[in-house]
């Protein structure tokens, strides 16, 4: 039975309930699935000498119809591109697709598991790269790979994609100019390139990637019955299987020569007769074994390692990068460009096989220092690139000790009399790098500094941005030792006191922290906060300065003296808690406290960038009885909006308005009607920042009592803060 008949719409559910309940009594019975497919795509499909179609699809579709019950049947699609073929009820499936497309009729598709990993390979004119990358291109490709060329455009939009009717068409194109380079599937290329005419375009294996090839029909419900029971199929295929098909085919010589063929490589020759015949076949057979070995160094070419020292090639370095830059963007990382000065010398008067050993052993002993989340690749000759984390000097003085000197003595500990100099470009990674990920554009300046060291004609390493490396190891000493800091307690929870100005009673205090670090001393806010909210690590800080916090106030209850403390919540915690106004609420009850004993502060610049998320939190907050703080207003951000929307409890209000830059004047009018504004709201206020009993006195008497600065009191570490 061929599953090409069609149902009504109505009774379309009453099919697909019908199809799956006797699935398997129709498993057994073998129906007939008919399966369009393309003939020009040798080794993937094609017309063999007997008029069938085979190729590696062929065989993995049969081999997965027959696992799911089927007979397959294949026919040579007469459409000019497989969309069309979608609306075609002729076939019940077509195939290949990257991923479901739309039929030209604008049908939606649905599509099988994976059958294989297909790569894409672009191919140029006279083995020249192209100048741009796969974004930038202007690409030829077959009309009959509209479908995939949908998907290609999904992984590269800015890619400009031409389609022409025939492998003709597109060379000439290419030829001619109108297109960069070719895209097609790498194993068609390894057919189509065999073609005497083509000897002059070339496989570009650094422009390589994959894409799946499915089958698809339209998305109706028997469409996604067919493609249910396939996949059943589709998962019982072993990758043996897969490989030992690919490796059939791609090792048979299926390209036959032509006429043309023959004409256009041995004319001339044909002309001298029957006493060069013999002269003829061997240099017919020459060609074949040079065009065999030129496909099967293109394969291992199209590979993601180096066949000599088995590092990364230039291709796998590259895609390596961009995943540890996308997967780890906390991780400070630089990017080093060494090569090997007179290389050259070494294999003339050394040997080429002295040469190859330095460098297998240089690359062996630069991986013995590497982590998994850092890569090393040979780009070429004596060149070699690696991605590491920022260590700090230390590190960068144990691998030139470990790596670096065993390279530099490599032939003279074994006898012979010559000292290997190595020049090194360091490129320390920019937060831009990160995002913006170019891995070319990063060793072009970490080679910019390799180069300054050659022209000098000594050997070590320099540093392309120094300012950047400064920077960069001190977010790594921040980064890594925050664990053992907050472990070893040697950040600090200190403590601000806030007074009220008109009274003298103190009313509280602001909780801040200092970090005295075994290395960079002791570290102010301002050296470190940034640092671990670009990492994403404020949340592990605040937490342990939460609970520091609820620890004293447990104590300080216990000896009568009730408190009230404002500990600070940053933008990160918030995206990072999952519920802040649950997690306070534990904590005051794992220690025994009122939520009045823990007041909230939240940045104005917090409210400013996220006012939705705040707001809500703020109400959940106030809901569990905590009062909330409006930290730093007016510095720089404030909005009178922005008060009408937010909750807030309390202001904080930055005394800037009070300096002396700008009109301190107006300053003064603004602070005024501020107080008089936030009174008339219902909120109170809090100044921070006095330091001068002018301002102080300026505040008093426009009603506002209630203030924290170094007029008062400077933060101070919790011994100090309970003598008050």
């Amino acid at each position: 039975m061929v599953l090409t008949k069609r149902i009504p719409a109505a009774a379309a559910g009453i099919a697909l309930a019908l199809l799956c309940a006797f699935l398997p009594l129709a498993a057994a019975a073998g129906e007939t699935l008919t399966i369009g497919v393309p003939t020009d795509r040798c080794p993937m499909f094609f017309l063999d000498d007997e008029g069938t179609i085979a190729g590696i699809g062929t065989d993995l579709m049969r081999a997965a119809a027959e696992e799911a019950g089927y007979t397959a049947e294949f026919r040579a699609i007469g459409e000019k591109t497989l969309k069309e073929a979608l609306d075609n009820p002729d076939y019940d499936i077509v195939m290949p697709f990257g991923g479901p497309v739309n039929s030209s009729a604008g049908q939606a598709s649905i599509v099988t598991e994976n059958l294989i990993q297909t790569p894409f390979t672009l191919v140029t004119e006279n083995q020249s790269k192209p100048e741009h990358t796969l974004n930038e291109l202007e690409v030829g490709m077959l009309n009959s790979l509209a479908g995939a060329a949908e998907t290609v455009h999904q992984l590269y939009p800015r890619m400009k994609i031409k389609m022409y009717a025939t492998m003709g068409e597109c060379v000439r194109a290419l030829r001619e100019g109108e297109v960069d380079a070719l895209l097609h599937n790498s194993y068609v290329w390894s057919y189509v390139l065999q073609k005497p005419s083509y000897a002059d375009l070339a496989v570009q294996p650094e422009a390589m990637f994959s894409m799946d090839f499915r089958a698809g029909t339209r998305d109706t419900p028997e469409g996604r019955a067919l493609i249910e029971r396939l996949n059943g199929g589709i998962a019982a295929i072993t990758d043996p299987l897969r490989q030992a098909v690919t490796l059939d085919y791609t090792s048979r010589r299926l390209y036959r020569y032509d006429l043309s063929d023959y004409l256009y490589k041995y004319g001339l020759i044909l002309l001298l007769g029957a006493l060069l015949m013999i002269a003829l076949a061997v240099i017919m057979y020459q060609r074949y074994q040079t065009i065999r070995a030129e496909q099967e160094e293109k394969v291992r070419h199209m590979l993601d390692h180096d066949p000599l020292t088995g590092v990364l090639s230039a291709s796998g370095f590259r895609k390596q990068v961009e995943e540890l830059l996308h997967e780890h963007p906390e991780i400070p990382y630089l990017l080093v460009y060494t090569n090997i000065l007179n290389f050259k010398y070494i294999n003339d008067s050394l040997g080429r096989d002295a040469g190859d050993e330095l460098l297998c052993f240089w690359t062996d002993k630069t991986r013995e220092t590497l982590s998994s989340i850092e890569a090393i690749g040979r780009i070429g000759a004596d060149h070699i690139v690696v991605l590491r984390r920022a260590g700090g000097d230390e590190r960068v003085h144990r691998d030139d000790e470990k790596v670096v000197n065993a390279v530099r003595n490599y032939f003279t500990d074994r006898g012979k009399d010559y000292r290997v100099r190595v020049c090194g470009g360091i490129y320390v990674l920019t937060p831009r790098d990160y995002w913006d990920v170019d891995v070319d554009h990063m060793m072009d300046l970490a080679r910019v500094a390799e180069k300054r060291v050659r022209e000098t004609r000594n050997d070590g390493y320099e540093f392309y941005n120094p300012e950047q490396w400064e920077k960069g190891k001190h977010v790594a000493e921040v980064i890594n030792h925050l664990p053992a800091a907050i472990r070893n307690g040697d950040i600090q929870v200190w403590y601000q006191p806030q007074v009220n100005y008109q009274t003298g009673a103190m009313t509280g205090a602001e909780a801040l922290c200092r970090w005295d670090h075994d290395k960079l001393g002791w570290l102010h806010p301002e050296d470190f906060i940034g640092t671990l909210e670009e990492a994403g690590l404020i949340y592990d800080l605040d937490s342990y300065v939460w609970d520091r916090v609820c620890r004293d106030l447990q104590r300080w209850n216990g000896q009568g003296i009730r408190r009230s403390v404002s500990v600070n919540v940053s933008r990160n915690d918030i995206r990072e808690g999952e519920d802040l106004a649950e997690h306070f609420r534990k904590l005051t009850e794992t220690y025994g406290l009122t939520p009045d004993q823990l007041r909230i502060e939240i940045t104005e610049t917090a409210y400013v960038e996220n006012p939705e998320t705040l707001i809500r939190t703020t109400e959940k907050l106030q809901a569990a009885g905590f009062r909330v703080e409006m930290d730093d207003f007016g510095s720089g951000y404030s909005s009178l909006n922005m008060l009408k929307e937010v909750p807030v409890d309390r202001i904080k209000m930055d005394l800037r308005f009070l300096t002396d830059a700008g009109q301190p004047d107006r300053g003064r009018i603004i602070i005024s009607h501020m107080i008089r504004m936030a009174k008339s709201l219902g909120m109170e206020m809090i100044f921070e920042g006095v330091e001068t009993a002018e301002q102080a006195d300026f505040l008093r008497s426009e009603g506002g009592t209630e203030m924290q600065g170094f007029f008062f009191h400077k933060p101070m570490p919790v011994e100090e803060f309970e003598k008050l």
